[in-house]
C-alpha cells in the first residue's frame, strides 16, 4: 500500500522520532510505515488521520493490483 506519511510529516516539521511519540509506536514502526514495508492496522491508521487532519483515503492509497 503506497502512502503520503513521509511527505506529511516533514511538512510539519516533524522527524520519525516526533512523529512516533505523537502516535505511541516506535521510530522503527515509522520508518517501516514510510517505507511501505507495514501496514498498520486500523486504529493506528485512525491515528494518523487524525493527527494530520485528513481522511484515511488522503494518506493511504492501494497499489495497483491490491
Amino acid at each position: 500500500m503506497k502512502n503520503a506519511i513521509r511527505e506529511l510529516r516533514q511538512a510539519k516539521g516533524w522527524s520519525q522520532a516526533d512523529l512516533a511519540l505523537r502516535l505511541d509506536v516506535s521510530r522503527q514502526t515509522v520508518n517501516a510505515l514510510e517505507r511501505g514495508r507495514y501496514d498498520p492496522s486500523l486504529p493506528l491508521a485512525f491515528r494518523l488521520a487524525g493527527l494530520f487532519a485528513l481522511p484515511i483515503e488522503q494518506i493511504f492509497q492501494p497499489e495497483r493490483g491490491d
